[in-house]
């Protein structure tokens, strides 16, 4: 897909790193086209003790506490449409659709292998999926990465996220519905990198907007301000079929 075709925007999971990449897609959107459509999906809701690491006004489900907001100063270009469910193979079918730009932040990889999935499904499609460790079991929460996967005329112009990642490719986790979010509760993260994260995911769309972009990942430290930009050879889909190593870009 040429970035020139996008439909619509869709951010999938509005925490700490999907509201971030939210408040700053719509005013991107806002001053650069003349009309866009953002949807907002995320099943969770704001609570008090999320304001440690995300900016919002009112407590509620964030989909529509955020596209409310933004709405105000931004809704005269930008349409926001709240999608206030969590993602599942159901509703990614009729949220994910053609010429979609795909933007994925959950808390969990089995979300991020099901989004891949309808997106491979698709003829054209750009996916931009991040996240970041989590303050726990000796991480210290600075390291985070972005992917990239991108369609176009039906066939993979990148790698699909999991080629490179099992912990994608067969998640331990699952997709959250409503009622279990206790039961999988997320490490606390750091909000800086977090921001780092939503600026690397945006980086990505601007660099791929612009015909620039020349990576399919990268991974970044907030600790020691590394950000690693990595090109890789595209793979068949075939199982059994050697993975060639990362390289790089110096």
């Amino acid at each position: 897909m040429k970035p020139e075709d996008a439909r619509r925007f869709i951010v999938i999971g509005l925490g700490g790193v999907g509201g971030l990449v939210l408040r700053l897609l719509v005013p991107f959107l806002h001053h650069d086209r003349r009309e866009a459509t953002v949807l907002c999906a995320d099943g969770d809701s704001f609570e008090p003790r999320n304001r440690a690491r995300m900016w919002f006004e009112e407590l509620g489900p964030k989909a529509n506490v955020l596209a409310e907001e933004l709405a105000r100063d931004y809704g005269d270009r930008v349409a926001l449409l709240p999608v206030p469910y969590y993602v599942t193979p159901r509703r990614a079918v009729w949220l994910i659709q053609e010429r979609d730009v795909v933007f994925c932040t959950p808390d969990n990889h089995a979300t991020r292998r099901l989004v891949e999935r309808r997106c491979a499904r698709l003829s054209d499609v750009a996916l931009f999926s991040g996240g970041n460790d989590g303050v726990e079991d000796g991480h210290t929460g600075t390291l985070g990465n972005v992917q990239v996967y991108l369609r176009a005329g039906g066939r993979d112009v990148t790698n699909p996220i999991s080629t490179f990642h099992p912990e994608i490719a067969k998640p331990g986790d699952r997709v959250p519905s409503a009622g279990c979010e206790a039961e999988t509760p997320g490490a606390p993260q750091l909000l800086f990198t977090n921001a780092a994260v939503a600026s690397a995911l945006l980086g990505a769309f601007y660099a791929w907007s612009q015909g620039s972009l020349e990576y399919e990942e990268a991974y970044l430290d907030v600790l020691s301000g590394r950000h690693v930009p990595v090109q890789r050879k595209l793979q068949e889909r075939r199982l059994g079929r050697r993975r060639s190593a990362p390289k790089p870009l110096v």
